[in-house]
């Protein structure tokens, strides 16, 4: 294998300016950047992120950065690890279809943790997301052709944190290629299909990603030497030829409900069937779920804890048939005993599709049949989720909706109308106003 450092990927990370977007793509980046910062104020209240906090202090990485939904404060290290154990920690993040994974999750946390540091302004730190959404797509779509198996998010998670994180702190070009080889070296090569399987805090390997991305570019400083990343292999060349003019992040998915987007078809059929057909949960006597294979293979156990619902296909679509929606009040820990949710699963038939499975990773489709006690069946035209990039219904609004179904629990109305009025008119805001508001109008206890 031949590799040629040409600092093209390097120049592009460095040199980026706002004025560099497409017009769609500002308006991307500007949507990921407010759903983001809704699955960190979302993560904030889960024990992954508690997990990760413990872990930066018991290692001594207090300093002066403050992270989302805490009192604490972090070094540089200390706050990626935090945030990076509470931005996938419900599942409620962007995804791209072509990797089979959540790119926005993955740098978030290290990147944010920088721009806190250098206190960048709203508009800035959205810039930075931006070339971190290019770069670990493109590295994403090479690691996985090279390696011919599906990595979960952490695995990009690597390269996307180094780039932002060193685009921050001013790296030159040499630094920074060598920060993303050491990242891409490091990279965790996490196996998406087993934590599928078997759903744990491991699940999309997000705080490792983060860590290693963050890492790279403090052992870069320090004087750690690393050689060649793949985007410098030839045979990856056209994703450094499309940068600047080809920008991904408008082919970016949002998740409007909290847990694996191969369950979000049937629970959108399952909450518009009851809707038009006026029936309820309490009326259901049996579901027959028809979908592609790797959803089918998502776990169908009695969840005993949160990312075991969130990686789970029965709990959630029982959730939504119960309650009508899937959120944080429906996912959390304290809803994961509920008699009639649990007695819906009990309900729940899943089928492999053909048809459908042809069809998938492009498309992810399903459809369900309901049959109530009375004796009425209900059929569900063909669904791919909500919020994917050609979903006629999504734009701004749809995401400034989800940010206040989503973050309802955690902040008053005016709290929320504040916060979307800042992120999405306030564009000169320091990141540190905003976090440091936000954690204001947080409350404790919900």
């Amino acid at each position: 294998m031949e590799f040629i450092t040409d600092y093209r990927t390097e120049r592009y990370i460095l040199d980026t300016k706002w004025e560099n977007l497409s017009e769609d793509a500002k308006t991307h980046v500007l949507m990921s950047g407010i759903d983001l910062t809704m699955a960190l104020i979302l993560g904030s209240y889960g024990k992954q992120f508690e997990a990760g906090e413990k872990l930066a202090l018991s290692m001594g990485m207090s300093g002066d950065i403050p992270v989302v939904g805490s009192p604490n404060r972090y070094n540089l290290l200390g706050a990626a690890i935090a945030m990076g154990h509470a931005s996938n920690s419900f599942d409620i993040d962007d995804g791209f279809k072509p990797i089979c994974g959540h790119p926005g999750t993955s740098f978030v946390a290290g990147t944010l943790a920088a721009a806190l540091q250098k206190d960048l302004s709203w508009r800035d730190y959205l810039t930075a997301l931006a070339v971190c959404y290019e770069t670990a797509i493109r590295w994403a779509l090479a690691m996985q052709d090279h390696y011919g198996f599906l990595h979960s998010t952490g695995a990009y998670g690597a390269f996307g944190t180094a780039a932002g994180i060193g685009r921050i702190l001013g790296l030159d070009e040499k630094q920074l290629n060598n920060a993303l080889s050491v990242a891409d070296f490091h990279a965790p090569m996490t196996p998406v299909m087993r934590a599928v399987e078997y759903p744990s805090m491991n699940k999309d390997g997000t705080p490792f990603g983060a860590l290693v991305g963050t890492m790279a570019v403090l052992e870069t400083l320090n004087g750690t030497s690393g050689k060649t990343h793949l985007l410098e292999d030839p045979k990856y060349h056209e994703y450094l030829d499309s940068l600047g003019k080809v920008f991904y992040v408008t082919d970016l998915y949002y998740k409007p409900y909290t847990c694996c987007r191969w369950a979000h078809q049937p629970i959108r059929a399952c909450q518009d069937l009851m809707r038009d057909n006026g029936f309820t949960g309490k009326d259901v006597e049996h579901v027959k779920i028809k979908t592609f294979q790797s959803a089918a293979l998502l776990s169908k156990i009695v969840p005993h804890e949160t990312d075991e619902a969130q990686y789970n296909i029965a709990f959630p679509i029982a959730s939504a048939l119960i309650h009508g929606d899937v959120g944080f009040n429906q996912i959390r820990e304290e809803a994961l005993t509920n008699e009639d949710v649990l007695d819906m699963m009990k309900r729940l038939e899943f089928e492999v599709d053909p048809e459908l499975d042809k069809l998938f990773p492009g498309k992810r489709l399903a459809k369900v049949e309901i049959f109530l006690k009375d004796g009425r069946t209900f059929l569900s035209k063909v669904y791919e989720a909500a919020g994917e990039p050609d979903d006629p219904e999504l734009n701004l609004d749809w995401i400034l909706e989800k940010f206040k179904r989503i973050t309802a629990p955690m902040l008053e109305p005016e709290a929320q109308e504040e916060l979307l009025k800042t992120m999405t008119e306030a564009p000169d805001t320091p990141v540190r106003a905003l976090v440091a508001r936000i954690n204001e109008l947080l409350k404790q206890d919900i």
